[in-house]
């Protein structure tokens, strides 16, 4: 899943570049979706991936992807020395015919430039030229909405070079529509659709999670086991409020997609042994409509046997920052755990805590560095065998 795509050529006149954002350690598993999918031209760059597609493809990664963030279509790219260039240059664009002018919007800026040093300042002055034009071609100007703007321009000036796109995706694609409530220290949807297509999970057997939360790793086990596009339940996107907006196409491209569900025999399986977090699962399991596909019981993993059949563990335990817990022997206590009950499985995790990797008593065959918001982590890997429950030195 982490090898890098082979690029390939665009033959179609209707294609054109697109930047799909995403989360550090992600960006080959992105790749690797993209290519499935059809995109061309892929290329992995630092948290995000470009690539090449038409207006209905678009639409597809929209809807498709699990660890794409945001889906950013370049409009315009020029060079600046000042911020009266930048304004001009703006200005310049004609602004009536990619949104109306009784639609909302908003601007945000990413800067790398010693002539631009406040990425706030470059966003004013990109919000001033477009509210100027509006204003000098139609004596009206569109309101500013920082919260959910029908249209999301973005900004990206690194030195003289600038890059203007507008975000196809509008509210970020980890924001699935199926959690209803979250615990203390929420996964990311993205975070999790990545670790499971890391682990290599071949959507068959059990699938568990022993420390649950609220759901949200067995959820996007479930859709990808059943290949249910991961934006399934979500009504709206950004590109939906672009002048160009193909309503015909796009429900061609949903229906077609749904049409690609298939029926899973996975049997996926989460524990978690506080009771408000299990019933907080469920409520999120049965959101997403797959309170029959999904079991969520309430039990200490310490104290939990192996199902029957070929398994698979993928959890995210307490570590770090993420929630205050004590430490001393819990990552000792999964490797024991592991080693006694649950023979021939495959487990991963997650974690910060590197030299807690090493009290859990097993070599990890497999150290994947990933971030979990600001957290630098390593998914790993162990692999149990049947009557092993030997050690490993680190």
């Amino acid at each position: 899943m982490s090898e890098k795509p082979k690029n390939q050529k665009t033959e179609n006149p209707t294609n054109f570049e697109m930047i799909a954002k995403t989360m550090a350690g992600l960006e080959h598993v992105l790749a690797a979706e993209l290519l499935q999918l059809g995109a061309q031209n892929i290329k992995p760059l630092v948290r995000s991936v470009s690539f090449y597609g038409d207006k209905g493809f678009m639409y597809k990664a929209n809807l498709c992807l699990r660890t794409a963030i945001s889906i950013l279509k370049p409009i315009a790219f020029f060079k600046v020395r000042n911020e009266k260039e930048l304004y001009k240059h703006i200005y310049n664009m004609d602004w009536k015919t990619i949104f109306d002018v009784d639609q909302t919007f908003s601007v945000k800026a990413v800067v790398n430039s010693s002539q631009f040093t406040h990425s706030q300042y470059a966003a004013l002055k990109v919000k001033d030229a477009i509210v100027d034009r509006f204003r000098d071609d139609l004596n009206k100007r569109p309101d500013v909405e920082l919260d959910d703007p029908d249209i999301k321009i973005n900004i990206h000036i690194n030195k003289e070079k600038v890059n203007v796109s507008l975000d196809s995706s509008g509210a970020p694609l980890f924001k699935r529509g199926y959690k209803s409530d979250v615990g203390e220290a929420p996964m990311n949807e993205v975070l999790a659709a990545g670790l499971i297509l890391l682990s290599e999970w071949n959507g068959k057997g059990n699938f568990v999670d022993p420390m649950c939360g609220s759901g949200t790793i067995l959820i996007e086990a479930a859709m990808i086991a059943m290949n249910i596009p991961a934006q399934f339940k979500r009504q709206n996107f950004g590109f939906m409020h672009w002048a160009d907006f193909d309503d015909a196409l796009f429900e061609l491209i949903k229906t077609s997609s749904m049409n690609k569900v298939k029926e899973s025999y996975a049997n996926i399986i989460g524990y978690d042994n506080h009771p408000g977090m299990c019933k907080m699962a469920q409520a999120n399991v049965v959101n997403a409509d797959m309170e029959e596909f999904i079991k969520v019981k309430r039990m200490d993993f310490f104290k939990s046997e192996k199902p029957e059949g070929p398994t698979h563990i993928l959890f995210n335990p307490p570590y770090g920052e993420r929630l205050a817990i004590g430490m001393d022997n819990f990552y000792k206590k999964i490797g024991d755990t592991l080693k006694q009950h649950y023979p021939n499985t495959t487990a991963w995790f997650i974690t910060s805590d590197i030299d807690g990797i090493k009290k859990v008593g097993l070599r990890p065959s497999k150290k994947i560095p990933v971030k979990n918001g600001s957290l630098d982590c390593k998914l790993v890997r162990f692999d149990l065998y049947e009557g092993s429950k030997k050690t490993a030195k680190n």
